[in-house]
């Protein structure tokens, strides 16, 4: 058990390390994610648009070669109007016209929705690029700031790195688990030292009996408070020396 406590505040020690590491990087990662989501976004955007730019000039077209065609209906009914011979077959043709008629005036209503819809589509993607282009080249050069801030910490990032995965080959699944689940519950803290006769994580008081049971490093113990895993300042010790 000693040993699972003593691994365990390893990886906590080799954890905020690299978390101390993460933050001189500032906001930067988080910006970089951030304008990068964006920029995808942005240009899902874009592309929805050019559909439906695309898509309602097909329709206005189609429309517009409709309304042509209802047109030579509507004449070639006009004519055929002047040879008719009797009542029933002048009926039948007058409601023909009258179908087509309608029909195109529906169809020229639906030429100006399609167009407003164009223009629409058209002013807005002309919007968007525009932001698409700055928020990229600010992508960019932060991008490049990233990569500078990442070279200056590469070695040490790496080592820390490597520590991690040579603690974790040590560690048993269960224990692992629980520790990822605590630290990520916890912002980044997992397994804490008794100080002072309180957690070391969320400085609550822990009773003296239990602080005693701590010491003995034979089981697992947790805050009452916070959920942390506690340890006693024996396990400090050993695992600084890891």
């Amino acid at each position: 058990m000693e040993n699972r406590l003593k691994y365990l505040f390893a990886l906590q020690i080799v954890d905020s390390q690299l978390q101390e590491v993460h933050d001189l990087k500032g906001d930067l990662p988080g910006l970089v994610d951030e304008l990068g989501l964006k920029v995808d976004e942005l240009k899902t955007t874009i592309k929805d648009l050019n559909s439906t730019l695309k898509q309602s000039k097909v329709n206005r077209d189609k429309a517009d070669v409709e309304i042509i065609d209802l047109a030579e209906k509507v004449e070639k009914y006009k004519n055929q109007q002047l040879n008719v011979k009797s009542n029933k077959q002048y009926d039948a043709l007058t409601r023909e016209i009258e179908a087509a008629e309608k029909k195109s005036v529906q169809l020229e209503k639906d030429m100006e929705t399609y167009e407003t819809q164009m223009e629409a589509a058209k002013n807005a993607n002309e919007t968007l690029t525009k932001q698409l282009e700055q928020i990229s080249e600010e992508l960019d050069e932060k991008k490049k700031e990233l990569r500078e801030v990442n070279k200056e910490h590469e070695k040490e990032e790496s080592k820390y790195h490597h520590e991690r995965d040579k603690i974790i080959a040590r560690i048993d699944k269960q224990d692992l688990e629980r520790y990822e689940r605590i630290k990520k519950a916890k912002g980044g803290i997992a397994v804490v030292a008794v100080k002072r006769n309180a957690c070391g994580g969320c400085f609550s008081r822990v009773p003296p009996q239990k602080i005693l049971e701590i010491r003995q490093n034979n089981l697992f113990f947790t805050c009452e408070h916070c959920g942390r895993i506690l340890v006693s300042d024996h396990i400090v010790s050993v695992s600084k020396i890891l």
